[in-house]
């Protein structure tokens, strides 16, 4: 999977832009705050219709400007696709192969992206929330029907948790309703929770010999899954997923049931993927509340690159790689073990100040591109070194 080509019109602070990529590696250079990583954040809006900068989509259509428009040529499995979205005050239109989705969730899953950026390293030491929004972005790219349950999951959560507070505020008495709603998160809760179990599992069984081989076997890594749902993680062991998945909503419906008074007293809803977290051990220990910096940084590292291979495992194509002036924060070893990992498979996009701080020796011919307030003064090859002309 490559993204060939990238139009924008009226994008951040791009009135207009047309880019021609590289299959392997493209670097955006230019002082901060002219426009890298609102390229980068332009191929991940092509990817996800959304931003990871902003959950207001008007924010990125440029100033004074009423709409604005993403395009792309992707080349999947040998064939290419047509990538579009329109911005406006009306919301947004996904396009692909110039057929109108009506609904995102048929859109999003042709282009798999992963982003890695400064504040990825928040996956360790952040919120709970941060993991959660982290599992539901990635999982969503490689498994649609998860993405259909976790939107079902949060609307059927809404409505439960407007109506406890009814029944806390006494504006409401039957609790009829309340059971209804409740079977209704059982039964999507268990779907979003067998899946996210499963993922898991199988990102800790990549992740595992990364981190191992950056620490110079040193380190083990260990990824648990923290339920607020007891003893889910058993139900993994020697199961079918259909099997995990009835007693995963056996489980959920018997603990509402529990804690149904306690809820009505609280408001809200305390059990469920919603409350879920992340755990990160290296040498058994929490590396989010004891490991170093170092360790945090390749713990998170490793779960990056741990995504490439997964997503390759379960879409059979490798992702799209965005890192927005991340090699800096990494030290040599690091660096050298990322830029090791995704030549010659995963089609990279970059963005740096300064090429001096990549180890470009390691690339294949990456193709350059000198950016400056919205605009792409140059585009040029990079070869043993040295810049040669575009081509």
């Amino acid at each position: 999977m490559y993204l060939e080509q990238l139009h924008l019109k009226n994008f951040r602070n791009y009135t207009h832009a047309s880019l021609q990529f590289s299959k392997h590696v493209n670097i955006f250079i230019g002082n901060n705050a002219h426009g890298k990583t609102n390229l980068l954040e332009s191929i991940y809006f092509l990817a996800l219709a959304r931003s990871h900068r902003t959950n207001k989509d008007n924010e990125l259509i440029l100033f004074n400007k009423k709409n604005a428009y993403i395009s792309g040529d992707l080349f999947l499995r040998g064939q290419k696709v047509a990538l579009e979205i329109m911005l406006s005050d009306r919301g947004k239109q996904a396009k692909s192969n110039h057929l109108e989705r009506k609904k995102l969730s048929d859109y999003i899953g042709t282009m798999n992206v992963i982003m890695f950026a400064p504040e990825d390293l928040e996956l360790v030491k952040g919120s709970p929330a941060i993991r959660r929004n982290f599992i539901d972005r990635e999982l969503g790219q490689m498994d649609k029907i998860y993405l259909y349950h976790v939107s079902q999951y949060q609307q059927i959560l809404k409505l439960r948790n407007e109506y406890l507070k009814q029944l806390r505020q006494k504006k409401a008495h039957d609790t009829l309703y309340l059971d209804i709603l409740t079977e209704q998160l059982a039964a999507e809760g268990a779907e979003v929770l067998a899946r996210r179990l499963v993922f898991t599992h199988q990102l800790e069984k990549w992740a595992q010999p990364i981190l191992a081989d950056i620490s110079r076997q040193k380190e083990t890594l260990a990824i648990n899954y923290q339920s607020s749902l007891p003893s889910s993680e058993a139900l993994l062991e020697n199961e079918e997923e259909n099997t995990i998945t009835m007693a995963l909503n056996e489980a959920f419906l018997n603990a509402y049931r529990k804690i149904q008074a306690k809820e009505i007293e609280q408001g809200t809803t305390t059990i469920g993927p919603h409350r879920d977290d992340l755990s990160f051990f290296v040498n058994g220990q929490n590396v989010q509340n004891f490991g170093s910096q170092g360790q945090q940084r390749t713990t998170s590292l490793s779960v990056k690159l741990a995504e490439i291979e997964l997503m390759k495992e379960q879409t059979g194509e490798y992702p799209i790689l965005l890192l927005d002036d991340v090699l800096s924060e990494l030290d040599d070893q690091r660096q050298t073990h990322l830029l090791y990992s995704i030549q010659k498979k995963v089609q990279t996009f970059l963005t740096t100040t300064s090429i001096e701080g990549v180890h470009t020796k390691l690339l294949q011919s990456p193709k350059l591109f000198e950016i400056e307030n919205g605009q792409i003064l140059s585009e040029n090859y990079l070869e043993k070194g040295q810049i040669r002309e575009k081509r």
